[in-house]
């Protein structure tokens, strides 16, 4: 059986704070970015978690390299822990929201390519009509 690690990073950047919400199941890593506006409190964050599980749209999942745990000595754990505090999101993490970002551009492209190709249509055939209409009565 699998083992499942979820970490929430939270940080500012400018002008707003955000969390990044980071799930690696099975070998697979996803992430997701949720917007805080203000300086969010422990409890708050908490607090929207539960609320807002359902909600979270979470990037595609990534093949991530899944290592043995073992047992860290806890001044290694420390420096690990300041050097992840100090350094932001991860690469992974970077990665994946681009994906996701990716995703939703050629989703956008692809709609508003449609529905220009749509309105296209709709004027020609609306042009083929009064042309029609023209030519009726003579």
């Amino acid at each position: 059986m699998g083992t499942s690690v979820s970490r929430l990073t939270v940080l500012f950047e400018e002008p707003f704070w955000i969390g990044f919400y980071e799930r690696l199941d099975g070998g697979r890593y996803e992430v997701c970015k949720i917007l805080f506006g203000v300086e969010p409190k422990d409890y708050e964050v908490y607090d929207f978690l539960l609320q807002n599980w359902s909600c979270l749209r979470f990037s595609p999942s990534i093949e991530a390299d899944v290592t043995e745990a073992h047992r860290v000595n806890p001044k290694r754990m420390q420096r690990q822990v300041s050097r992840e505090l100090t350094s932001g999101i991860g690469t992974k993490a970077q990665q994946a929201l681009k994906l996701q970002q990716a995703e939703g551009k050629q989703a956008r492209q692809t709609r508003s390519r449609e529905q220009r190709e749509a309105e296209a249509q709709q004027k020609f055939d609306l042009r083929q009509e009064k042309r029609r209409q023209k030519h009726k009565g003579h």
